[in-house]
């Protein structure tokens, strides 16, 4: 069981610091004696080695190799963030960047892919977002023949979103019939959300006052229930900056870059971890093997609700990167972005 701070000596605290303040900034194990060297601790290599080693026996340091120095295990990394990290707070260059992206023109998901890349560069980490599928407000419905037994339903928000589905044509489908299909959506869907006209639209073609063929009004009914079946209330996950994992600190650790990207392939997988970093106000921080998804790579995760201004989640943001991850610096910078895509999605 790793030590509370409180149980540390103030020796032990100012050679852990020094180690773990070290491994974060180079990603190497540290030795005593570059601790004596570049450390005002004023005390000697055999000094901090004996401190190295009893804070190795209590889990917070270990030594990769035989003869190499120490580096906090995920246990220390822990300690550290939770009970001596200084959090640094966004410049206002940083600050401006996330911004501007966020409130760029265009659909919800075109900003929110804009700023996860943003955090992704400032962050130097894979930067991901997670928000729930929203009811967008309709413009257009159209059938666009793809074949002679199927099509293309293409739905038009007013925000200029576009999604679409390939739906199966009852028997007996003309091209006039897919027209006077889309006619009569468009009119019935302009200006409301899906889920409100869906109701009507289903009532209208039961109780037959849908001025519609029979065939018609079976594609209507069916490209409806595409929709819903399809789970329009399935979560948004947007992941940019798998590339900048790639960094020259990785030469050496291949196998582990390959492995974490392969774990971003899974998006179900970290979709359900983000979704559990959505209890608390506070951001989430997952070290390593504290997380089963990324253990295997040795990732830390930081990740943050999004709330709603009546205190909904409505969302997750984070970033995904090494254990050795300039914490202090990036925690505030999800708080920061967290904030911001409040303030879009409100």
């Amino acid at each position: 069981m790793t030590p509370p701070i409180t149980e540390l000596t103030d020796r032990a605290r100012d050679v852990f610091r020094q180690v773990v303040e070290s491994y974060l900034e180079s990603g190497m194990p540290v030795g005593s004696r570059t601790i004596a060297k570049m450390s005002a601790l004023n005390l000697s290599p055999a000094s901090i080695r004996n401190v190295m080693q009893d804070l190795e026996e209590a889990g917070l340091l270990a030594a990769p190799h035989t003869s190499a120095g120490r580096m906090p295990t995920d246990q220390g990394l822990r300690l550290f963030v939770d009970g001596m990290m200084h959090a640094m707070e966004p410049t206002a260059q940083e600050r401006a960047a996330i911004e501007a992206q966020a409130s760029i023109a265009g659909s919800i998901e075109e900003a929110l892919a804009g700023t996860t890349a943003t955090l992704s560069g400032l962050s130097a980490c894979a930067g991901m977002v997670m928000v729930p599928k929203r009811d967008v407000v309709m413009r257009q419905f159209h059938f666009a023949p793809l074949g002679h037994d199927r099509a293309l339903a293409v739905l038009v928000g007013s925000d200029g979103s576009i999604e679409n589905r390939v739906v199966e044509l009852p028997p007996g489908m003309t091209a006039s019939a897919l027209v006077e299909a889309s006619n009569y959506l468009t009119a019935r869907l302009g200006g409301q959300t899906l889920a409100d006209a869906r109701t009507g639209i289903e009532q209208e073609i039961q109780a037959e006052r849908a001025a519609l063929d029979e065939a018609a009004r079976t594609l209507v009914s069916r490209g409806l229930a595409l929709w819903s079946e399809d789970g329009d209330r399935r979560p948004v996950l947007i992941v940019r900056g798998q590339a900048r994992l790639l960094d020259p600190s990785a030469a050496a650790d291949l196998d582990r870059v390959r492995q974490l990207l392969d774990e971003l392939e899974g998006k179900e997988e970290i979709a359900r971890l983000l979704a559990s970093a959505s209890e608390g106000d506070a951001a989430r921080i997952f070290i390593g093997s504290e997380n089963k998804l990324f253990a295997l790579s040795g990732s830390s995760v930081i990740a943050k609700p999004v709330r709603a201004l009546d205190g909904r989640v409505v969302g997750v943001v984070g970033v995904i990167g090494p254990v050795r991850l300039n914490y202090a610096r990036v925690v505030p910078m999800v708080d920061f972005t967290a904030a911001t895509l409040t303030r879009l999605l409100a």
